[in-house]
């Protein structure tokens, strides 16, 4: 059974990727690299960056290189698989910034890969949203979310309970936990909305009769959604919401605990961390404080479909409006990170033997 604490009592409700391959002798973190070269790199999570160059990625690191002249080498992985790197990189750091959903970022600090730096504007966070010992902070609110296949389906599906409906049989995929960060939250919310450990594992165990299978990316899952080849994905609000123009068949939803239940959700940010012996120690606070920069923040929602970190910047453009339209009446709960940080393999552990994984 997780901790009594790793639900504390929920809150009120809230108002495609590319990957750059970059060679590990090309950028930063060999014996030789230049501490002083014009370029860091960043390992990321993903969902922020757009395959048709319009994505908040797209823009912060454009807009960065013409601030500061400091080329952003972009590495794309699941979460999981990014604080993976890192640890076996530990000797040799090749990354300067990494940016993961959690609990990968809490993770990544429990495996000392994490060096502290507080960024400018990080005062303006909230406690909840940041490390209090100056590790990481989150720089884009977000939150965890299913998609469906609005022209399939129409209506999506309103609780747990409905996706195991025969019609989803290999038409419903959610990305592997311990690998993807949204996958990992599969797991989370079904500990929350069952109770526990053992009913939500004896759920997954139901629905794996139709999913599809292992993904190590949630970005994979939106279009394969929107073109009807599957009808249920996991995902996340910014990711989805941002992809929505190329991909208007996808719709948002959050499944209830039970029939009667109220929708529900947690926050899901994306938290950056500066690693440890990064290569290009002061480039990368440089781009910590670009990234938590009040004209970046006010672009969180215009630009990336998502919610600004900071506490003092509202953003009030057409795309913030229709985002708390979004979580209008959907309860928010707020998962103990440390908590679920240290179950994480017994909880992934478990998972594989319920599903078979």
């Amino acid at each position: 059974m997780p901790s009594p604490h790793l639900f504390p009592k929920p809150l009120a409700a809230a108002c495609g990727a590319l990957a750059l391959a970059v060679p590990l002798t090309a950028c930063g973190g060999t014996s030789g690299a230049d501490p002083n070269a014009k370029e860091i790199t960043v390992y990321s999570a993903d969902g922020l960056k757009s395959e048709q160059g319009d994505g908040f990625y797209d823009k912060v690191f454009r807009d960065f290189e013409k601030k500061t002249g400091i080329k952003v080498n972009y590495v794309e992985s699941g979460s999981g698989a990014a604080v993976q790197r890192l640890a076996r990189e530990r000797a040799n750091a090749q990354a300067d910034v990494v940016v993961t959903l959690p609990p990968f970022i809490q993770q990544a600090d429990g495996k000392g890969l994490l060096d502290t730096y507080r960024p400018q504007g990080s005062d303006r966070v909230a406690a909840a949203d940041k490390d209090p010992g100056g590790k990481w902070t989150s720089v884009v609110n977000n939150y965890f979310c299913f998609i469906h296949n609005k022209k399939e389906l129409g209506k999506a599906p309103a609780t747990w309970q409905d996706l195991l409906d025969p019609k989803f049989k290999n038409k419903l995929q959610y990305s592997t936990p311990g690998v993807a960060g949204d996958g990992t939250a599969v797991i989370i919310k079904a500990l929350h909305d069952f109770g526990g450990r053992r009913p939500a594992m004896d759920f997954l165990k139901k629905l794996q009769a139709n999913n599809v299978g292992p993904s190590s990316s949630t970005g994979q899952l939106a279009p394969k959604t929107d073109k009807g080849e599957l009808l249920v994905a996991n995902g996340d609000v910014q990711m989805n919401y941002a992809n929505m123009k190329s991909m208007p068949n996808q719709g948002i939803f959050f499944p209830a605990a039970s029939p009667g239940s109220k929708p529900s959700t947690f926050a899901l940010p994306y938290a950056a961390g500066l690693v440890k012996n990064a290569p290009h120690r002061a480039n990368g606070e440089k781009f910590l404080d670009h990234l938590l920069s009040t004209e970046v923040q006010k672009e969180v929602s215009s630009v990336g479909g998502g919610f600004p970190a900071r506490k003092d910047v509202k953003a009030t453009d057409p795309h913030a409006t229709e985002l708390a339209a979004l979580m209008k009446g959907v309860e928010i709960f707020r998962p103990n990170w440390n908590d679920i940080e240290k179950n994480l393999d017994s909880y992934i552990a478990a998972w594989k033997t319920a599903t078979g994984s």
